[in-house]
């Protein structure tokens, strides 16, 4: 069943059609969120009073792609708890460091060529602990930049969203978001660069 059929029926206050939607975003809002703040704890907590306040405010969706309209709901949860965070947290530069709980193996994120995320598809168990030792260190790398690049390496690069859906998910201008996002891709890629962990056909 569509987005918008679903939103429909869960704007006359049918349940189970906005559950099917928690069912159907709960993994990409949890992703988003475990990127943007880098815990477990944190992520679910950003993402539960993200479905809530969709909840409470979907009678008021109107003309709005509804992915987008969540996802923005999702990262002004993650905002509010950078801001709580203040003083701003620090994370390490070193490649073997960094928070202890963060889950980049998680499901819910694709492989790009700007944001290099290595899958495990029919690969060797060496193969693949390499595979998730290279999703950590890519997740403490995110974590390093500021969370405006952050969540457009997030939104553009592993999720696939327009220039113009990161824009109404961030509340940016067009132009914005494409000098942001620009100047996020080069700066992880010389984080990785440092840490001398970009794959081989990336560094190509």
């Amino acid at each position: 069943m569509p987005d918008d059929l679903l939103v429909e029926r869960s704007r006359s206050g049918d349940q189970a059609a906005f559950n099917t939607l928690v069912e159907r975003y709960q993994k990409p809002i949890y992703n988003l969120c475990l990127r943007m703040l880098g815990e477990r704890q944190a992520a679910e907590d950003a993402a539960q009073e993200a479905f809530i306040s969709a909840y409470r405010h979907i009678a008021q969706l109107r003309g709005t792609n509804f992915r987008a309209w969540l996802f923005r709901i999702a990262t002004n949860a993650c905002y509010d708890e950078l801001r709580r965070r203040r003083p701003s947290r620090s994370y390490p530069i070193r490649p073997d460091q960094g928070p202890s709980d963060s889950d980049p193996s998680h499901p819910g994120l694709r492989s790009s060529q700007a944001l290099p995320l290595l899958t495990s598809t029919a690969v060797s168990p060496e193969a693949y602990a390499e595979q998730q030792e290279a999703f950590r260190h890519l997740q403490r790398a995110l974590l390093i930049l500021p969370p405006e690049q952050r969540l457009l390496l997030v939104l553009c690069d592993a999720y696939g969203f327009s220039y113009e859906e990161a824009a109404q998910i961030a509340g940016l201008r067009v132009g914005t978001v494409k000098s942001r996002l620009s100047r996020g891709r080069a700066r992880l890629r010389g984080i990785l660069r440092q840490w001398e962990l970009l794959p081989s056909q990336e560094r190509l």
